[in-house]
């Protein structure tokens, strides 16, 4: 996905459009990942995992294992603790 990104816009579950800054991206073990914060709620982050879809294209997915989410969290907190 582009590195560039400050802003992305999802679709929820309801057709509803819900906008989102990107507040960092992360590559782990091979896999790319998006740290996003909802429009307006800059203490709200969400992770979401860069797959490719039924026709190749990349898209973002929700992060459902439990191991997956430890290890993101691991690394984003990395961040912080490089910034000291």
């Amino acid at each position: 996905m582009q590195n560039d990104l400050s802003r992305i816009v999802l679709m929820d579950e309801d057709n509803n459009e819900i906008e989102f800054n990107v507040v960092t991206k992360l590559e782990i073990e091979g896999e790319e990942y998006f740290i996003l914060s909802p429009e307006g709620e800059d203490d709200v982050n969400i992770a979401m995992k860069v797959v490719l879809d039924e026709e190749g294209n990349e898209v973002l997915a929700s992060v459902e294992d439990e191991n997956e989410i430890d290890m993101i969290e691991e690394a984003y907190a990395t961040l912080f603790l490089d910034e000291e």
